[in-house]
């Protein structure tokens, strides 16, 4: 496994395949198998399904099915009989399961890291946001959101965004701090940039303050904030 983090979670967590529980503990743990966000490692000991081998090997660990009444995911648990500090847990694919809980609070795409912190705060300052020369957006009410090890992001109302050169973009994406964002891309000049411009239209209750509003990708963008050109942030979006 590398370098890797372990600390134990307070948290109550569930998790259900084909419509039955599949593990309930209220001690998992939080493992940092990279930098950027943790995996939930269960106890053995909470597991209700059947973890059946199915003689593979993945990543270090020993392949299972998770075998339940309501049906069977294949290859979607982890074990790890040869490390001392995980023989007596097993991961669980997120993707794989139907349904994760926090105590009694679904979570998405991956659980919530708590060293990060995520503040949205109404602000007055003059946002503009222009591409090729041409102005796409311009408000003095955005609401930056700002998150933790990422740039700010500025928020602003779709009444001060051109949407005569937004495109609908299928595109859809998923955060375990603010929820589903669909997609627009953005038409200038006579060309076609895609998915530049997304909306939480109803976002998680903790990142409520940025219902219904555009963001854009500072990475792709020219951003200004009180008339200042912001320098592009370098990140894996850029």
């Amino acid at each position: 496994m590398g370098d890797m983090r372990v600390e134990t979670s307070a948290k109550r967590v569930r998790a259900y395949f084909g419509g039955e529980l599949v593990a309930d503990t209220t001690a998992p743990r939080l493992v940092w198998e990279i930098p950027y966000y943790p995996a939930y490692y269960l106890p053995l000991s909470s597991v209700r399904a059947e973890l059946k081998p199915t003689g593979e090997t993945r990543d270090g660990g020993v392949v299972h099915d998770v075998v339940t009444p309501g049906g069977t995911a294949e290859g979607a648990a982890l074990t790890y009989p040869d490390s001392e500090a995980l023989r007596d847990l097993v991961r669980f694919d997120f993707a794989a399961m139907d349904e994760w809980l926090e105590e009694d609070e679904p979570i998405y795409v991956h659980p919530r890291d708590p060293y990060k912190r995520v503040d949205i705060l109404s602000s007055s300052r003059h946002v503009r946001v222009a591409l090729d020369g041409v102005t796409l957006a311009a408000s003095a009410q955005p609401r930056i959101l700002f998150e933790t090890s990422l740039p700010p992001r500025y928020y602003l109302p779709l009444s001060d965004v051109r949407f005569d050169l937004l495109r609908p973009s299928p595109t859809q994406s998923q955060c375990p701090y603010k929820g589903t964002a669909t997609y627009w891309s953005v038409e200038v000049n006579g060309r076609v940039h895609d998915d530049l411009v997304w909306i939480y239209r109803s976002p998680l209750p903790e990142s409520q303050k940025i219902a219904g509003m555009a963001c854009f990708y500072s990475e792709k963008v020219d951003l200004f904030v009180d008339g200042v050109l912001q320098e592009k942030p370098r990140t894996p979006w850029s």
